[in-house]
């Protein structure tokens, strides 16, 4: 398949609405070719730019103050007024609520697709990883200085696991560390953060992005993510190594 063709389903790959074979060709093709590659992640730092700029435009605390001055009936009303008040208040409560999950669940999916984001923004780059190395006596100890916590990396001797290397990698302007690891051909991206992250349950999630499978959960004061297109049972092993040692 020649580029311009790959180049006019970027936005679908992006989305993760292809069909699960072409999106693994399309995952072969953007790591190898020079001209699709770059194509893939400015698409994806224009997104993120897109979703960044609109965070600026949340209501004040001064614009909810107000409103909530508007609902707050006056004593010169009648009992029957009051009784009216009452259910628009109860209405008003749930509304909040209503509102309240889904702007959880919004942040949530907010956050998963930053995170698909940069998944596929490091299988597109020439450069995935800033430390090169299989051995994770290597690579942990290059973190130290450039983060404001430490974690340990399991031991993969006797698993189908593949330590690639890690980079320092930002979400929500939160520093934290980016791993690659392969299983079978497949990356597979872990994310650790301070829990800081707002959009994460306190148990184990397992979620679905873009075509991506995605293990979250939290550790001490930790945040973790695993993302890639790996089979789900792979995934769960993997976080079962993470969360077998300490950090």
């Amino acid at each position: 398949m020649a580029c311009e063709q790959w180049q006019a389903k970027l936005d679908t790959y992006l989305d993760g609405e292809l069909p699960a074979d072409e999106m693994h060709a399309f995952d072969a093709h953007v790591r190898t070719c020079p001209q699709c590659a770059p194509l893939a992640l400015g698409r994806v730092q224009m997104r993120q730019t897109i979703r960044a700029a609109g965070k600026q435009f949340a209501p004040t605390p001064e614009f909810r103050r107000r409103i909530q001055q508007t609902a707050k009936p006056r004593k010169s009303w009648n009992r029957g007024w009051s009784l009216a008040w009452a259910g628009v208040v109860v209405l008003l409560l749930i509304g909040v609520f209503t509102a309240y999950i889904g702007q959880r669940r919004g942040r949530r999916d907010h956050l998963y697709t930053e995170l698909a984001d940069l998944h596929v923004a490091t299988l597109a780059s020439s450069n995935p990883v800033d430390v090169v190395s299989t051995d994770r006596h290597t690579v942990k100890p290059w973190f130290q200085g450039k983060l404001p916590f430490t974690f340990n990396l399991p031991d993969l001797q006797n698993t189908d696991f593949t330590l690639l290397g890690g980079r320092v990698t930002y979400l929500s302007q939160t520093p934290g560390a980016h791993l690659i690891y392969q299983v079978r051909k497949h990356d597979i991206s872990v994310f650790i953060f301070q829990d800081r992250v707002d959009g994460v349950g306190a148990a184990s999630e397992f979620q679905q992005k873009s075509n991506f499978n995605i293990k979250s959960w939290r550790e001490g004061d930790l945040l973790y993510f695993v993302i890639g297109d790996a089979a789900v049972s792979d995934l769960n092993r993997l976080s079962d190594l993470l969360r077998a040692v300490k950090s």
